[in-house]
């Protein structure tokens, strides 16, 4: 990766705590690690969410595989032995990525989606005296369908309703949890509002009880650190195609917990992790995709000051050249830098007549949400601003955006929201041009409503 000069591009970020702190972010040189941002010409990736773009490094590293290394693993020459040592040290690289305690709990797969049908299915085979299971309507329906399906088997479903904010609150869990829960199941982060989650929380309160917790941190994941050791969950999973990578998903699971779960698997697979989470073969070209992808956000770290994000992430390491250390000083800049992005963002929409935001909307508090946008216009059809937006070379996204439940409770549907999702290769130009996009899209509306 060449180097990534801190004096590119100056921007005005925040604290966690939400006060301001001199930022300097390489957004400028960072996108020029991303061929499709130049490919594209002048059309504005603000669908994000859907899945991210891919650095350079990370298209390498998937040739190489293909051209150098299509093989299999396991085998005794040189090339399958390559292959394992490239599956090591993406293990390696993810566990760094999360701050878990060791490669062996990363498990390699399809998608995220996969990893929580073979966990619920796994789960439903031990319920016995903890038969409940809670989940919230602020979810991706991927971690939400896949638990209603244990119905059939005897579990019995609590619902964690999100409150009129729509935000899912923690103190809200002390009324549904019991001796009679076993899992908790919730999201990092929102993915259709991107509001946040006191994940730390939830597990803190779940586990009082003895109850185990479920993270789906797919679209949280490229937008902040995440620190498996802190969160203190059981079972976490991600998409490596919304943090810079190919289509592929991870999974990290606490031993203790994947040994109580019988899973899927071939008899001369070893009945532990991460082997009897992964049935069969997957895309080991993803994989060393997922491997590059790692690198890259911890290339970005390595350049970065801890002063500049303004604490101390170093803290937690006791090797601050790490590999999880650089990850989570380059997953802390891009927090911040995204935070400038969220509140220009904010004001672009909120110029425009008759819009609405759905998310949290308080300039002190955008700690609390990522730079994920639903939003909808009085009287006019998401679907319709969608659609004239990519006409005008702007591509967002309007619907459910999979969670129609959480829509449906803040009174969206059958329409849905028009959603815009960022990410920290865009820049506060391109929200400009969003927003006048934007304003004349809603002047064409009125003029046709009214000639």
């Amino acid at each position: 990766m060449s180097e990534l000069l801190l004096v590119s591009d100056s921007t005005l970020g925040t604290r966690a705590s939400g006060a301001p702190v001199m930022f300097q972010f390489p957004v400028a040189d960072l996108r020029r690690h991303f061929p499709a941002l130049d490919r594209a010409g002048d059309f504005i990736f603000f669908d994000n969410a859907a899945g991210a773009q891919v650095p350079a490094e990370v298209l390498a590293a998937v040739i190489d595989h293909l051209v150098a290394r299509n093989v299999q693993r396991g085998g005794p020459y040189g090339r399958s032995r390559e292959v394992d040592a490239m599956i090591v040290r993406a293990r390696e690289s993810v566990a760094a990525f999360l701050n878990g305690p060791g490669p062996d709990s990363i498990a390699f797969g399809l998608n995220a989606t996969a990893f929580i049908r073979s966990i619920s299915l796994a789960v439903g085979q031990t319920l016995g005296d903890r038969p409940e299971i809670v989940v919230s309507d602020a979810d991706h329906e991927a971690n939400i369908a896949t638990w209603l399906a244990l119905e059939r088997v005897g579990a019995r479903i609590v619902w964690w309703p999100v409150r009129d904010d729509g935000r899912l609150h923690t103190v809200d869990l002390d009324a549904l949890l019991s001796e009679r829960t076993k899992l908790v199941a919730c999201t990092v982060a929102t993915n259709a509002t991107g509001s946040l989650v006191d994940v730390v929380d939830v597990a803190r309160r779940a586990h009082r009880v003895g109850a185990e917790v479920f993270l789906d941190a797919v679209h949280y994941a490229p937008h902040g650190p995440i620190d498996i050791q802190a969160l203190n969950c059981d079972f976490l999973v991600c998409s490596g195609y919304k943090i810079f990578a190919p289509h592929m998903g991870f999974a990290w699971c606490r031993q203790q917990s994947m040994r109580r779960l019988p899973t899927f698997r071939e008899d001369f697979i070893p009945d532990e992790m991460p082997y009897k989470l992964e049935a069969g073969t997957y895309a080991y070209e993803n994989v060393a995709g997922m491997d590059a992808a790692v690198n890259y956000l911890a290339a970005i770290g390595s350049t970065v000051p801890a002063d500049q994000i303004g604490h101390d992430v170093d803290k937690p390491f006791s090797n601050p050249g790490s590999t999880a250390s650089q990850c989570r000083r380059g997953m802390e800049a891009i927090a911040a830098y995204e935070r400038t992005l969220s509140a220009a963002m904010l004001d672009a929409l909120q110029s425009i007549e008759g819009l609405t935001v759905h998310g949290v909307t308080d300039r002190a508090r955008l700690d609390e949400r990522v730079p994920t946008f639903a939003f909808t216009v009085e009287g006019v059809e998401s679907s319709w601003i969608a659609n004239t937006l990519a006409e005008l070379n702007i591509g967002v996204r309007s619907g459910h955006m999979y969670s129609p439940r959480l829509l449906t409770r803040l009174g969206l549907m059958p329409g849905g929201a028009v959603r815009a999702s960022l990410v920290h290769y865009n820049t506060v130009e391109e929200i400009a041009r969003f927003r006048d996009a934007l304003t004349q899209t809603m002047e064409n509306w009125r003029r046709a409503q009214d000639p």
